[in-house]
C-alpha cells in the first residue's frame, strides 16, 4: 500500500511532560519503534507558535507517524512555552526564541536521562533560531534546519556552530520567502561543514507529499543512512492496531491529521495543491 499523508505506521507513542530549568511543565510526545530500540534521535522543533507552529505542525506530525517504523528512529515533539496542539498546552509564554533556550535544554535532558541514542535536532523556521542559538550541547550530534530564516539568528550563531564543529545541514526551498538557496549558500558559508540542500520547486511550508518525502528522506540520510531512501509502500497488515487501539486498514492505519495539517500564510509563495493531511492549519513564520 502507498504511503499517503494520513499514513500512520505502528510505533509506541507516549506523552511526555518537559521540566524546563525556570520551572515550567512543557507538553510534548515521544514515538518509538513499535517492537526494538531506536538507533538516533530525532528532537524536533517546531515554527513559529504565534503563527500556529507547534508540535502537530505537519512534517513533524508525519515523521512521527513513519520513522519509527521505516527508519528505526525516536522522534520526540513538544509545544515550546506558551504552545497549544491537541496534546495540551505547554506552560509559560511565548519569549521571542530567548527563554525558549530553557525549552531546548529541557528536551535535550529529557532524551539524555532516557538514554534516547543520537540526538539530533530538527529545526523548523522559527524552530531552526532555537537550534542554531541554542543547540550548542554536547548530546548533540548535529542539526537539520528546514527552510531556515536567518532572522533571529545570525552572523554571530553561525559562527558558533562553526567552532562548535557538529554537522549543519539546511534544507533550502527554492521559493522561499525569506531565504532563497543562492542567498542560503552565502550565508552558511561561514561555516565549514555546514551543507545547504536546495529543493527544487518547494515553498516555506513544505506544502504537498513530495516535498514531505524529501524532506524525511534527506533527514534519514543523515541520521540513519542504513535506511535511506525510505520506501514509499508498506506491506498490507490487515487487522493490526496501532498503538491508540484503533485498527489499522492495509498501510492506512490513521485517520488524516486535523491538528498536524499544512501551514500557509496567505503570503507570496505560499499557494498550491495539497492533499487532505496537507491541508493549512498554521503559519510558519520567520
Amino acid at each position: 500500500m502507498e504511503i499517503r499523508a494520513s499514513t500512520v505506521l505502528p510505533a509506541r507513542r507516549e506523552p511526555i511532560e518537559l521540566h524546563t530549568g525556570d520551572g515550567l511543565t512543557l507538553v510534548g510526545e515521544l514515538a518509538l519503534p513499535a517492537d526494538r530500540p531506536p538507533v538516533a534521535t530525532l528532537v524536533c522543533l517546531h515554527p513559529l507558535p504565534t503563527h500556529g507552529g507547534m508540535m502537530d505542525s505537519h512534517v513533524y506530525k508525519k515523521a512521527a507517524n513513519r520513522l519509527p517504523a521505516l527508519a528505526d528512529l525516536a522522534v520526540l515533539r513538544f509545544n515550546t512555552r506558551g504552545t497549544t496542539s491537541e496534546r495540551g498546552t505547554s506552560q509559560g509564554a511565548f519569549a521571542e526564541g530567548e527563554d525558549e533556550r530553557l525549552d531546548v535544554a529541557a528536551a535535550l535532558e529529557y532524551a539524555d536521562f532516557h538514554d534516547l541514542p543520537r540526538v539530533w535536532l530538527v529545526g523548523w523556521s522559527f524552530g531552526t533560531e532555537l537550534a542554531l542559538r541554542w543547540g550548542h550541547d554536547p548530546l548533540v550530534q548535529g542539526a537539520i534546519l528546514l527552510s531556515p530564516p536567518l532572522r533571529r539568528a545570525g552572523d554571530a550563531d553561525l559562527d558558533a556552530w562553526a567552532r562548535f564543529g557538529r554537522p549543519l545541514v539546511a534544507l533550502v526551498p527554492e521559493f522561499d520567502d525569506y531565504l532563497r538557496p543562492q542567498e542560503a549558500h552565502e550565508r552558511f558559508a561561514r561555516v565549514p561543514q555546514a551543507e545547504v540542500v536546495g529543493v527544487d520547486d518547494a515553498k516555506h511550508l513544505w506544502v504537498g507529499e513530495p516535498y514531505v518525502r524529501i524532506v524525511l528522506d534527506e533527514i534519514v540520510r543523515r541520521v540513519n543512512p542504513a535506511a535511506h531512501p525510505l520506501p514509499t509502500e508498506v506491506a498490507d497488515q490487515p487487522g493490526q492496531l496501532d498503538q491508540t487501539g484503533q485498527l489499522d486498514q492495509p498501510g492506512q492505519t490513521g485517520q488524516p491529521d486535523q491538528t498536524g495539517q499544512a501551514d500557509q500564510t496567505g503570503q507570496p509563495g505560499q499557494t498550491g495543491q495539497a492533499d487532505q493531511a496537507d491541508r493549512p492549519a498554521e503559519v510558519a513564520g520567520p
